[in-house]
């Protein structure tokens, strides 16, 4: 039995998700899961409190998931973690440079390009729009293979702990042909329709991080919010279009989890997942 921590700082669109992607039915034998969370605050103090109690639940591995892991809050409890000898994962949506000090730091990273800022300004955002926000990312990052490639990383790190082999730390930026790649689309307008959706969420980042830290005018600011997001809605449309089209030749990729821990597989709707 594998026992996973998820170390939740603040929010990506990611980390609503990500244990229940690896348990989707809540049926696997070889997992357990601790889930800590900060709620939408990064303050350092509470992170590294959080991190002190997630030591205390002994787990495994630790993802600690967080927007910009620059940030002392996150550094400050993947730090705490690490000196316990606990493995961490870093799951951000930047910078990128981070890699390169968590690698020297004996860490995991993972960037999420695709999972864009929100438009975190008060003239613009409520409880409403942040809602809507990050299901149209939620939708993007499901459709276009960001949550598979994401699965079957962790997937990878359960069974390396299974086999009690030290686990092997993930250092990568999940790229829109990373991601098509472990999408598991096959029509090629689907492909495109998908690669559309992914390039539009990245540039919604652009976007709402003008509009949030150098834009000054709040009728600019207030109006850069809007369209980022009226683009993440676009984008989570056409990824909806790319898994219709998948759908209408009965070619949709399920890769569902075995109570074991494998990973099963099928295409057309009326089959049985099988073994890959």
């Amino acid at each position: 039995m594998v026992r996973l921590g998820f170390l939740k700082l603040g929010n990506i669109a990611t980390a609503p998700l990500l244990e229940l992607l690896m348990d989707e039915r809540a049926e696997r034998e070889d997992l357990e899961f601790r889930v800590l969370s900060s709620g939408p605050k990064m303050i350092p103090e509470q992170s590294e409190e959080l991190a002190r109690a997630m030591i205390s639940l002994k787990p495994d591995i630790v993802f600690v998931i967080s927007p910009n892991a620059a940030l002392d809050g996150p550094r400050r409890a993947r730090e705490t973690l690490s000196k316990e000898g606990i493995p961490v994962v870093v799951i951000t949506d930047g910078p990128r440079k981070l890699l390169e000090e968590l690698k020297g730091s004996g860490m995991g990273g993972i960037i999420l390009e695709a999972d864009p800022m929100i438009g975190a300004r008060r003239e613009f955002l409520d409880p409403i729009e942040m809602a809507l926000f990050n299901a149209d990312a939620i939708r993007v990052l499901s459709v276009t293979g960001v949550f598979r490639a994401l699965v079957g990383v962790v997937d990878r790190l359960v069974e390396q702990l299974k086999e009690g082999v030290k686990p092997e730390l993930p250092l990568l930026e999940v790229t829109r042909d990373l991601a098509l790649k472990a999408s598991g689309l096959s029509n090629p307008y689907a492909l495109a329709k998908a690669g559309a959706a992914y390039e539009m969420a990245k540039r919604v980042a652009a976007l709402t991080t003008e509009a949030c830290f150098r834009e000054k005018d709040w009728i600019i600011y207030t109006s850069l919010c809007a369209t980022a997001h009226e683009l993440m809605r676009m984008a989570g449309i056409l990824a909806d279009e790319a898994r219709e089209i998948e759908k209408y030749g009965d070619s949709l990729l399920r890769r569902p989890h075995h109570r074991d821990g494998s990973v099963l597989e099928k295409r057309k709707l009326l089959e049985k997942p099988a073994r890959s």
